[in-house]
């Protein structure tokens, strides 16, 4: 590949010795400009490996030359070598602080001008071989840290799975949490990649549940005091599965974990925290968590009608809910809508299937923390 020159002087016999002499080789392509204004203007639109422009040109002279062409972006390393016949202290140092690698001195003929020049295209070449270097690195390292995040995630899913296949026919609820919650992540403004880590953290939210007995998780009926504190370790056990971990994603799924029974109105467990001492993904997540698990069937309860959960929502903020995060919700229900109708592995959130018992008897058949969340 050649190397691309950018030859810039305001006399045209200078120029066109200059590209004839470095381009005798056949080593360089040299595009030659007498107008250092048009010089810039192409060398935003191209790549140019060395540049070498005059000092005394009309317009701009070759410092101011120098000064904005540093600023343009992939140009802070290219030689630049400024032709001049004053060859004075004073200039000489103003060039070099504007960004100058050489100077040629303007003597057609002149042995030191044809060996800096040789020099400079080395140098150019050089340079163009470890930019282009860099960027196969970086792309091999984006490449590389991509494929990492990619396992990372699918780890956390399969764990999700795993856990959630063990009180559910299949593991569609962590998908729709997951879904929902970034919904109101997005809604509530959060930064995109919070938004990107609440959505692959928010399956880990009942990893806990991995300690707790069939025959209390599985229960088709109330359970009993002792049945329901042994239900609530789940949260701190999660937590504790979670935590100390280096990865983010693992440490906001701690967070999730242990915050996700939290309320509002600071009734919730197991810390009692309250409005915004519980942390935000532990908010969105308890939204989208309780919202799924009203509207689908478990083996303790049958699913409630979408307009219901969704009134239960509406009834509940401010008490069991961040009123921003059930706000956020409701304000993209399409969404909503379809995320639940494409979710169903069976049809009982028709429009044609017979309402689910009502809200009342739920919450008398089976303790918050199972029928409203899983």
């Amino acid at each position: 590949m050649l190397t691309q020159a950018l030859l810039v002087d305001d006399s045209r016999s200078v120029l066109n010795f200059l590209k004839r002499h470095i381009e005798a080789e056949g080593l360089v392509e040299a595009t030659a400009f007498l107008d250092p204004v048009e010089a810039l203007t192409c060398a935003r639109e191209r790549a140019f490996d060395l540049v070498l422009v005059d000092y005394e040109m009309p317009h701009m002279d070759g410092i101011s030359f120098i000064r904005t062409f540093r600023r343009l972006p992939g140009c802070a390393d290219i030689p630049i070598a400024m032709i001049t016949s004053r060859q004075t202290d004073d200039v000489k140092m103003e060039a070099l602080q504007a960004g100058a690698t050489d100077f040629l001195p303007k003597q057609p003929q002149s042995v030191e001008m044809t060996v800096r020049l040789r020099n400079l295209i080395q140098l150019g070449a050089a340079v163009r071989k470890l930019s282009d270097r860099a960027a196969h690195l970086a792309s091999e390292v984006a490449a590389a840290t991509r494929k990492l995040g990619e396992r990372e995630e699918e780890i956390i899913l399969r764990l999700a799975l795993a856990v959630e296949y063990r009180d559910n026919d299949t593991g569609e609820h962590t998908l729709r949490v997951a879904r929902y919650s970034r919904i109101i992540a997005e809604q509530l403004g959060l930064p995109a990649r919070l938004c990107r880590d609440i959505y692959l953290a928010a399956p880990l939210h009942d990893v806990g549940k991995v300690a707790i007995p069939d025959n209390i998780l599985l229960k088709p009926g109330k359970l009993t005091d002792q049945e329901m504190a042994v239900i609530r370790t789940h949260a701190t056990i999660g937590e504790k599965i979670l935590a100390d971990s280096s990865c983010e994603l693992i440490q906001l799924g701690a967070q999730i974990a242990a915050g996700h029974h939290e309320r509002w109105d600071g009734a919730g467990y197991p810390s009692g925290l309250r409005a915004d001492e519980i942390p935000v993904a532990a908010r969105v997540v308890a939204v989208a968590d309780v919202f799924d698990a009203l509207t689908t069937r478990r083996p303790y309860k049958e699913p409630m009608p979408i307009e219901v959960a969704r009134n239960y929502l509406v009834e509940n903020k401010g008490r069991q809910f961040d009123p921003a995060c059930v706000e956020a919700f409701l304000s993209r229900w399409d969404e909503v809508l379809d995320i639940a109708a494409g979710g169903q592995a069976t049809p009982f959130h028709k429009a044609e299937t017979p309402l689910a018992p009502t809200m009342e008897s739920q919450v008398e058949d089976r303790p918050p923390e199972l029928a409203h969340a899983t």
